[in-house]
């Protein structure tokens, strides 16, 4: 007889179904696992055969073939334990073998018979429920999959004999709760900054729309403590972004205990970080911190300091909002819709344009450092900004600053303006203005005569590409949905404009 039972193999965010099929025969004695199984897999048979001598069960002297269907996809992981020594129980009939027929079934084993959490507990449960099947995955795994939706059965179970009881109707398994994790209550707030109001003003702007920024400034001027403060004005996750990004951390092993938050992701990658780390890549194809970053933050602190080919292996995701990874034997693609905000000093020596400093290199040592950032990726950052120093006069006598809170609401009724639109325009998916198309901006965010007469002129001066000419439009939009005008006003573009100007002469130097 040949048990079978349902599990999954990943592929970027999805759940590709994956049959388990057991078969205990006369012949040599031994656990044999084909279907492209990588070394975890091939190693569960050992775990496997552990665990269930701790369970109680005996194998008998026979030989025990394991094929992973299809057998020409590959398999990667320890979640295959569960459904192997599953399907041996079956085989075997310590439990019913129709019993796992409605689950899909994922989950390590610990050689004592308990099971340990896995990654990908919510896709997987996403897929079961596409499937129209449960789910059986470890309990430390089961908060995290009951978000997939309360239609869908879970059973979370700490060890085999508690499952083999639950078949056996000796022990019910209760349904798991969805868990969420609680907001940090002390998130670093604006008010602490004193001084760079113009720079808080760029950081509202950027948040409300959703849009790029880079700040450029000598060091100890605030760029990381303004950076690190951005999420205390973002709106929360909603639900739809909540399950995406969870999805991603989930895959990536980054839920602790199962529990989700609807803070948006705000990743701050060392400047060392390679290729693969930042896009994705790596033997497995993992997520990289572009992805984890999804519908949140990627702040890269040191702009220039990273490597010029891993930065530039961030202008795809920048444009279409998801990363490609592509192998000989696969093609993977992770969501990252992200918004890049990033610091830099102006100069390798750090003080270039400061009152009083001089580079001892003179004008090279500016333009060999800001030239490490290519002329495209600039580009594609919507606000540029200079962060002087702050002078004593703001640390001794500080004016009152205004609270995250207060911005806070701008920006969500900012965000709220927009969301309405969209949904207007049959475009619910965009969400922001930064991830509107060139041809439904250039609708919205037709100006008025003066500012269209504003636009041609600087466009015409300042040689502005066609991204750049939308990439002013969408700031433009942002401002004006700030202010709470349904038109965009010359003032808007003026102020989009000066946010793109210092961009510009950064295009120039790379």
């Amino acid at each position: 007889m040949v048990a079978r039972v349902s599990t999954v193999a990943f592929q970027g965010i999805e759940g590709v179904p994956v049959e388990v099929q057991v078969m205990v025969a006369p012949g040599k004695v031994g656990i044999q696992i084909v279907g492209l199984p990588d070394k975890a897999v091939a190693e569960s048979r050992e775990r496997v055969q552990a665990a269930l001598h701790a369970s109680g069960l005996a194998l008998p002297p026979k030989k025990v073939t394991v094929n992973l269907a299809p057998a020409d996809l590959p398999k990667e992981g320890s979640h295959f334990d569960l459904p192997i020594a599953l399907g041996l129980m079956a085989a075997l009939g310590a439990i019913p073998a129709d019993a796992l027929s409605d689950f899909v079934v994922l989950g390590e084993l610990n050689l004592d018979g308990t099971i340990a959490p896995v990654a990908g507990a919510l896709p997987a449960a996403m897929g079961a429920n596409a499937m129209g099947k449960g789910l059986i995955c470890p309990a430390e795994s089961g908060a995290e999959a009951a978000w997939a939706g309360s239609q869908i059965d879970i059973l979370a179970p700490r060890s085999l004999i508690a499952l083999a009881n639950h078949f056996r109707g000796t022990q019910v398994l209760s349904r798991p709760e969805p868990a969420i994790r609680a907001n940090a209550a002390n998130l670093p707030d604006l008010a602490d900054i004193k001084g760079q109001e113009s720079a808080k003003r760029a950081l509202e702007v950027a948040a409300a729309g959703g849009h790029n920024l880079l700040m450029v400034g000598p060091p100890g001027s605030g760029k990381s403590m303004l950076a690190s403060r951005l999420p205390s004005i973002l709106p929360s996750l909603s639900a739809q972004e909540l399950l995406e990004v969870s999805m991603i951390h989930s895959i990536a092993g980054q839920l602790s205990g199962g529990k989700l938050s609807d803070r948006r992701p705000f990743r701050t990658p060392h400047h060392s970080a390679t290729m693969a780390a930042l896009v994705g890549g790596g033997l497995r194809a993992r997520p990289g911190e572009a992805s984890l970053a999804h519908h949140g933050v990627l702040f890269l602190d040191e702009f220039p300091e990273f490597s010029p080919q891993a930065l530039d292996a961030l202008r795809q995701p920048l444009e279409t909002g998801e990363c490609i990874i592509a192998r000989a034997n696969h093609r993977i693609s992770y969501p990252a819709t992200i918004q890049l905000v990033a610091a830099m000093n102006p100069c390798r020596c750090g003080m270039a344009g400061e009152p009083g400093h001089t580079c001892a290199r003179g004008p090279r040592c500016m333009t060999d450092y800001q030239g490490r950032i290519s002329g495209p990726l600039m580009d594609r950052i919507d606000i540029r900004i200079d962060v002087p120093a702050v002078s004593a006069a703001d640390l001794i006598r500080p004016m009152p600053a205004e609270k995250s809170a207060d911005i806070a609401a701008r920006v969500a009724r900012a965000r709220e303006r927009q969301r309405e639109r969209f949904v207007a325009a049959g475009m619910p998916a965009t969400g922001t203005n930064a991830r509107c198309s060139t041809s439904m901006i250039e609708k919205l965010a037709e100006p008025d005569a003066a500012g269209l007469q504003l636009l041609r002129d600087a466009a015409e001066k300042m040689k502005f590409s066609a991204r750049g000419y939308h990439r002013v439009l969408k700031v433009a939009r942002t401002l004006a949905d700030l202010d709470e005008k349904s038109t965009v006003g010359r003032i808007h573009l003026a102020e989009a404009i000066s946010y793109r100007i210092a961009g510009e002469r950064l295009t120039a130097a790379a």
